[in-house]
């Protein structure tokens, strides 16, 4: 052998072996998304207005309505502390933050991460600060996503996070998701990235730029992405509380000493629909961006069409705007395929009853009568969770039951929440799983 050649050969083979060795030497350990949060359009200055109150049916106590997102649309020389409730824990976390709708560069002054003790206050000794390729501040392009660079952090699973950002100037209109249903904190001017507590902070019930986390995990973990509409992203369960169905299907997970390691992201946008853009863009623009780029996205569960079905085929519609039950399938099966071709499973959910809604009609419910029979026996999802059958009257399977109704017929309470993630079957998500049914 020319020996002009040996020691190149022999430098890549110690270079290939070095690589395969750091990749092993975590034990196979990864990246999964342990909380994440779809961005959305921002919000103009709304008028501020308190929640409403609560309210009982039939004898059982509603939870008030969540006051809307306070009178922001920019944020200039002040620090937000955002609360992210983790699925999975682990020992490494990087947190992922958006400019996705952002009509210009959104300047990152710094960053940080903590676990969260209560209200604004953080865990002493638990703060972290947050670098982008190996720099403490960045700009983030317009349309774009950054990822911080790993911390270690022990995060225990369905702990709570703090989320910091400071940012120095003035940032527009910041991309945003609306129903965060946790209270995040807004500081006076400064940045207060790195203190214990905010203190005169205005609170908001959305998430403004943080749009995700991941930890490192085991390598039998995974993550399950809940993709939807409002059903999915929470709307009417108690703020605070963690009560929206892929919060309580992540609670029966960790209590399976089998499926402890599977997270539950909520990818659910309220309004969202599957052919048109609206309270967010379509489930078919998005779902590359909050299902297929997830780390260890494994399954989906899809609940989407609702919104589609109402808008389109209430009262008073726009006739040239109407749908069937084909082109809302067309649109499920790419959905679907584009997931299988990223080997990520899918669960049908069937659409939960509706009569009473504001936009419900006749017509519309033949609509997703006629989808959630597809949805049942066509054989395309890998698996189905019948969200309908949990949740619909005995009496009348075109309603919501009476002690799930939150107030307008369409959105579950809490309860009604709980029996959604109740009606999953854990034996799904075990180690060993069928493949997809034929």
């Amino acid at each position: 052998m020319n020996p002009r050649l040996c020691s190149p050969i022999i430098a890549l083979l110690a270079f290939g072996t070095a690589v395969g060795l750091a990749q092993t030497s975590n034990g196979g350990e990864h990246w999964v998304a342990t909380w994440a949060a779809s961005p959305q359009q921002p919000r103009g200055p709304i008028a501020a207005r308190p929640p409403a109150a609560a309210v009982q049916v039939n004898g059982v106590q509603q939870a008030a309505a969540p006051a809307p997102p306070p009178p922001v649309s920019s944020f200039n020389n002040q620090t937000l502390r955002m609360i992210a409730r983790a699925s999975i824990g682990g020992r490494r976390i990087r947190v992922h933050l958006s400019n996705d709708f952002g009509a210009a560069p959104l300047t990152i002054g710094a960053a940080h991460v903590a676990l969260r003790s209560k209200e604004s206050a953080i865990v002493e000794g638990s703060d972290r600060v947050l670098k982008f390729s190996g720099r403490a501040s960045c700009v983030i392009p317009p349309g774009a996503q950054m990822i911080s660079d790993p911390v270690d952090l022990n995060v225990p699973a369905l702990g709570d996070l703090a989320i910091s950002i400071y940012l120095p100037g003035d940032t527009g209109p910041a991309t945003q998701h609306a129903t965060g249903l946790h209270t995040g904190y807004i500081s006076k001017a400064g940045d207060f990235t790195s203190a214990l507590s905010l203190a005169d902070a205005t609170t908001s019930q959305s998430w403004f730029i943080a749009a995700g986390a991941d930890v490192l995990a085991p390598p039998d973990s995974f993550a399950i992405v809940a993709f939807g509409d409002s059903i999915t992203d929470g709307a009417t369960s108690t703020p605070d509380t963690n009560h929206s169905w892929p919060s309580l299907l992540s609670e029966r997970l960790q209590a399976n000493p089998g499926t402890a390691r599977i997270a539950v992201i909520n990818e659910g946008i309220s309004g969202n629909r599957v052919l048109k853009d609206g309270a967010g863009v379509s489930a078919l623009a998005r779902f590359d961006r909050d299902v297929i780029g997830q780390a260890g996205a494994k399954w989906v569960v899809i609940l989407e069409s609702i919104n589609d079905i109402g808008q389109t085929l209430r009262d008073g519609a726009n006739p040239a705007d109407a749908l069937t039950a084909d082109d809302l399938i067309a649109g499920l099966r790419q959905l679907i395929e584009r997931a299988h071709t990223h080997d990520i499973k899918v669960i049908g959910a069937t659409l939960t009853p509706y009569q009473g809604a504001a936009y419900y009609s006749d017509k519309g419910e033949e609509v997703r009568m006629a989808i959630n029979q597809w949805i049942r026996t066509s054989k395309e999802f890998d698996a189905v969770v019948d969200f309908d059958a949990a949740t619909r009257d005995a009496d009348n399977a075109k309603t919501i039951r009476a002690d799930y109704n939150i107030r307008d017929h369409l959105h579950p309470n809490d309860a009604g929440y709980k029996a959604m993630a109740d009606a999953f079957d854990l034996s799904w998500f075990a180690p060993v799983r069928a493949v997809r049914a034929q």
